[in-house]
């Protein structure tokens, strides 16, 4: 009887081993058919982080901090005064600007006043012309009158000279009111290229009065973009240098996430594909995006020493290309979503 029990177990173990191998295997073709029909309509990647632009905020003057008006992590709006340097140097500057304009319109002013004497005495000039001209006509024709009176001995010699004199000094008088017109045009050619000159100065003044308030306003450091301020660089009564970062502001708007496919999944991805992300810090909630863009280049030719070939001595690297994705709308989670946040990307390709 016994040895019958143990035939019996034997032979139901035999039994059951091919069944479970069976089993086993049954699963494991239907695992593996699951996840190779999934693969051919999904791509896949780890290699993902969220994304956002980030503006750095950088002195325009030097200058010692007076005030810092923010808070590290702190969230701003645009326009917010974030940064106030010591003032008192630009506002000299501009009123030294604004003294040098004054000064130059009023030389301007003194330039008209001549300009405006010098035509005067053009007019005056030339009236003084005309005036002896018309002495010189009166005086020939008693010249000629007293010339015939004398020929006719009507009239002493004395009378006659006298004329003649007369003739002559009005004659001298109209040459030298003739020599005084090209003397005025040139004084007042004169006063009026050096109108243009202080007239260009103001201009020039004008310019560093403009560039004085400019350099003015760059004490009061104003926040480009709502978002969020960090990396802070400053104190306060440090002094800080023009080009200098004193920190950083985080788009909070506007955020999306850039994920590093492999060249050889790069075949079924298109522009407008659905994507299901998952957030490494917030795995129990989904976001959804789309695919926007894809990069114009591999990583690789953005890294700071992109390889390069020319040696010849080429291993093959798998390459990636960054492909951004835009996030549809979820307030809620992306609130909490912060720049650098590691994330799993599947893009629906079919």
């Amino acid at each position: 009887m016994s040895d019958k029990k143990l035939s019996k177990k034997s032979k139901g173990k035999k039994i059951i081993f091919p069944v479970i191998l069976a089993l086993v295997l049954v699963l494991a073709l239907i695992f593996t058919l699951r996840e190779y029909y999934y693969f051919q309509s999904h791509e896949v990647t780890d290699d993902a982080q969220i994304d956002a632009d980030i503006s750095p905020v950088i002195a325009r003057v030097s200058g010692y901090v007076k005030e810092i008006r923010f808070a590290d992590n702190q969230e701003i709006n645009k326009g917010d005064t974030l940064v106030v340097l010591d003032d008192r140097d630009y506002s000299i500057k501009l009123q030294q600007a604004e003294a040098a304009l004054a000064s130059a319109k009023q030389s301007v002013t003194v330039s008209h006043y001549a300009v405006q004497e010098s035509q005067s005495a053009i007019a005056t000039a030339r009236a003084n012309v005309e005036a002896a001209k018309v002495k010189v006509w009166k005086a020939t024709e008693d010249y000629n009158r007293y010339k015939n009176l004398y020929d006719d001995h009507a009239i002493t010699k004395a009378q006659y000279d006298a004329a003649k004199a007369e003739k002559e000094s009005a004659e001298a008088a109209l040459l030298v009111a003739q020599t005084q017109v090209p003397v005025v045009n040139k004084k007042v050619s004169t006063n009026e290229q050096q109108t243009m000159v202080v007239a260009s100065n103001i201009a020039g003044r004008a310019s560093d009065v403009a560039f004085a308030k400019l350099q003015l306003s760059y004490t009061a450091v104003i926040a480009p973009a709502n978002g969020i301020a960090s990396k802070r660089n400053i104190q306060l009564g440090q002094l800080v240098q023009s080009g200098q970062p004193m920190l950083a502001i985080v788009h909070n708007k506007g955020i999306y996430v850039t994920a590093n496919f492999k060249e050889t999944q790069m075949q079924d991805l298109r522009v407008g594909e659905k994507v299901d992300i998952q957030v490494d810090a917030y795995p129990d909630s989904a976001i959804k995006g789309t695919v926007a863009s894809f990069a114009g280049a591999t990583g690789a030719k953005f890294s700071l020493l992109p390889p390069d070939n020319a040696t010849g001595n080429f291993v093959k690297v798998v390459q990636r290309v960054p492909v951004r994705i835009e996030l549809e709308p979820n307030p809620a989670l992306i609130e909490r979503l912060r720049p650098g946040m590691s994330v799993k990307v599947v893009v629906h390709t079919k």
